[in-house]
């Protein structure tokens, strides 16, 4: 099973139960909150399409996990849709708290309707991801329902302990590797793990299975982020849709960052020294790349990556969908390439 064949197979079905979720009944009435909804997901207004969609990979990792275990992803579709919903909460709520003005090349809700509009239909996001936990009961077992819901509140915890680590560490002008690993540890890691848990659940994996998938999903969360760290310096903005910019204005912990400061030099004295606008911005580039910086995160993207791609050997998935999962693994290493 080729993974582009397995990511087309599955994208329809994905879209039409996620928006069949967003159609709740008690949504409908309210017009202009399933408007923005359905903007922020990419199904309506300018710019709309499958760029705006993003690529769902959270998705694809609870049903490719479903399918290497179980041999059958369907049963897991309220779950792909569910994590891909509570996905979408996050970036709306992050697009806010971090001010970004675009999200995949297209205004972010709060900058299009403003913060409050932004802040609630973040929140009924969040609400309908658990819509979409219950509608498990339809497709498997009561015990099964139950262990991902169980699944779902311990991830929303992490996520928004992460998030808060996040948000805090901008009023510090440095802060130690140990707690940037800590931070994204709640605030990437623990959703991706919680994908291949979700899917390795609905698939009756074993319990040595099941840890060695969250194993997974946990490093291969952690090389997932430090490339978006990786991006938000150095990517391609129109492949990106975000600015290079605004993690260093705004005084983002990224690991670049992070690493650059355990030194004194350049960048850590202009850095330390605050008010850095845009215009600055490409030289602090620069300087992180002459310090070592760039060369640093891109290992720790390697290192994290082979630990996952160990742990994903461990689950003895044998089968054409567990080389479709590795496949995706490798695909998110060469993002920043």
């Amino acid at each position: 099973m080729q993974l582009r064949d397995f990511n087309q197979q599955v994208q329809p079905a994905i879209d039409e139960t996620m928006q069949q979720i967003v159609a709740h009944p008690l949504v409908n009435p309210y017009t202009g909150l399933a408007a923005i909804l359905r903007y922020h997901l990419g199904w309506e207004g300018p710019g709309n399409g499958q760029d705006a969609q993003g690529k769902r990979i959270r998705p694809l990792l609870v049903l490719l996990s479903a399918a290497a275990c179980g041999g059958n992803w369907q049963p897991a579709l309220p779950a792909a849709a569910a994590v891909e919903l509570l996905h979408n909460f996050s970036l709306i709520h992050d697009d806010i708290e971090d001010h970004s003005p675009l999200r995949r090349g297209r205004e972010t809700v709060w900058k299009r309707w403003g913060v409050p509009l932004a802040i609630n239909a973040g929140d009924a996001l969040y609400a309908l991801a658990f819509e979409g936990i219950h509608q498990l009961n339809q497709t498997v077992s009561p015990q099964v329902t139950n262990q991902a819901y169980k699944i779902i509140i311990d991830t929303c915890i992490k996520l928004t302990g992460g998030q808060h680590l996040d948000i805090s560490y901008e009023n510090e002008r440095e802060i130690s590797l140990d707690w940037y690993w800590k931070m994204i540890e709640g605030k990437t890691a623990a959703l991706l793990s919680a994908c291949l848990l979700l899917g390795g659940a609905v698939g009756s994996a074993s319990p040595v299975q099941m840890e060695a998938l969250q194993r997974f999903g946990r490093s291969l969360g952690l090389s997932f982020q430090i490339q978006d760290d990786w991006l938000g310096i150095w990517g391609d903005s129109a492949h990106t849709g975000k600015s290079t910019d605004s993690d260093i204005v705004s005084g983002k912990k990224t690991l670049p960052v992070v690493y650059a400061l355990q030194n004194p030099k350049r960048f850590a004295q202009r850095w330390l020294s605050g008010g850095i606008t845009p215009s600055e911005a490409p030289q602090l580039a620069q300087w992180l790349i002459e310090e070592g910086a760039q060369t640093y995160t891109e290992q720790q993207a390697s290192r994290y990556t082979g630990e996952a791609l160990s742990a994903l050997d461990q689950a003895k998935l044998d089968n054409p969908y567990g080389a479709a999962l590795r496949e995706l693994a490798h695909l998110l290493l060469k993002r920043n390439s």
